[in-house]
């Protein structure tokens, strides 16, 4: 597929609506993790209000690397200039580098009670991830699937907030499409450079 291109299906997630994402999600494939050991993907919202949008942001980046200190599958944010849909996706910087946050761990999904009876694919756990004490996304958690069986090209996720035996489902969607290796490695709040 070209890199600079949409996966075919990207425009009908722009249309759809919550009960629509919901019934993907339940339908939704399972993930092999070693499709995502360093590689990228980009990242579009889906489901929130403009307003919300407009204050956050449209599209991201999220990227995927197998930790060799730990074996851990883990992840992180990547912050990308506003610029509209179209790819390619270029990150903000921070001091010379990509500007990260909202590092994840990525877990089975049968570990955890997933909302709206998601049973298959992976779970990414920020509380896991080695953010900050005081960091808010320490208690997000993302279900992600595939689109597609067997392919790694068009994923599927939606976030809520795990506190305790409580969780606060939101409206935020979200589709990963497959964008290429792994460009940068970054490390959590605290922890020695990769």
């Amino acid at each position: 597929m070209d890199p600079t291109a949409h996966h075919p299906r990207v425009p009908e997630l722009l249309r759809m609506k919550r009960p629509a994402m919901l019934a993907l999600l339940r339908a939704g494939h399972a993930i092999d993790p070693a499709w995502l050991e360093d590689a990228e993907y980009r990242g579009i919202s889906l489901g929130l209000p403009a307003w919300v949008e407009a204050l956050s942001w449209k599209t991201f980046r999220k990227a995927f690397h197998r930790d060799p200190r730990t074996g851990a599958l883990r992840g992180w944010n990547v912050r990308i200039q506003q610029t509209g849909l179209d790819p390619p996706y270029q990150p903000l910087l921070h001091d010379g580098a990509p500007f990260t946050f909202g590092h994840f761990e990525v877990r089975p999904l049968e570990e955890y009670a997933a909302p709206y009876g998601i049973t298959r694919g992976l779970m990414l756990d920020y509380g896991r991830g080695g953010n900050a004490p005081w960091d808010a996304l320490r208690t997000m958690r993302d279900p992600l699937v595939a689109l597609d069986a067997g392919s790694r090209t068009l994923l599927l996720g939606f976030s809520y907030v795990h506190l305790g035996l409580g969780r606060i489902r939101t409206p935020s969607f979200f589709c990963l499409q497959y964008d290429g290796p792994l460009t940068h490695r970054a490390s959590p709040h605290g922890a020695p450079p990769p």
